[in-house]
């Protein structure tokens, strides 16, 4: 597996600096049930506003229905390579309850999903989070009630070498370096003033 450690101005916990989006995904590679478990467990106690817990997940797995229906709604793109992976979800958010609107639904999905993106790295595994799905594709596809809205799809799978992407862009894309914003542009102590 590539490790593609971030470079940071403190240390940081090991399971953030590893965690990045890989696509190269060994296509015979299995997540384990306990694995998968894990994962979802991770995701399950995740924070929610008031505690709401607003989020859900589709789990399909390599083979499966579920995974095919997932797959379907992915972009082109995302279809190439994570036809590969391991389990396919699709994190939705419940926005009403008994009490009414659910506030903040989609951060509680965020939150959850960054549990289980983090648990996947602890279980030496990788995940790749995508925006690039049809949304109403995946409403469709699962006859999700009309208060539940899908927000995120994630792969995960075991990474293999870049090589299995094919594309020489793709390829040198997946082995590039990884970057964010500087510290100073990102903490603000107003909005003309860095923190650090």
């Amino acid at each position: 597996m590539q490790r593609k450690p971030a470079a940071t101005s403190v240390a940081v916990h090991e399971l953030i600096a590893q965690r990045w989006s890989p696509r190269a995904f060994d296509p015979d590679a299995k997540v384990s049930e306990e694995q998968l478990r894990a994962l979802l467990e991770a995701a399950r106690w995740a924070p929610s506003f008031g505690n709401t817990q607003p989020a859900r997940f589709l789990v399909g797995r390599r083979g499966d229905a579920v995974f095919d229906r997932i797959l379907g709604t992915l972009t082109e793109r995302n279809q190439d390579w994570a036809s590969r992976v391991g389990v396919l979800l699709a994190g939705v958010a419940i926005t009403r309850n008994e009490k009414g609107d659910v506030p903040y639904a989609e951060y509680g999905v965020a939150l959850a999903a960054q549990n289980l993106v983090l648990q996947a790295v602890a279980e030496g595994l990788a995940a790749h989070q995508m925006a690039g799905f049809d949304s109403d594709a995946l409403h469709r596809a699962f006859e999700l009630p009309d208060d539940v809205r899908p927000v995120v799809t994630i792969a995960v799978g075991v990474q293999t070498d870049a090589d299995v992407l094919g594309a020489q862009r793709l390829v040198e894309r997946e082995r590039g370096e990884r970057s964010r914003i500087p510290l100073a542009e990102f903490a603000r102590a107003g909005w003309d003033t860095p923190a650090f």
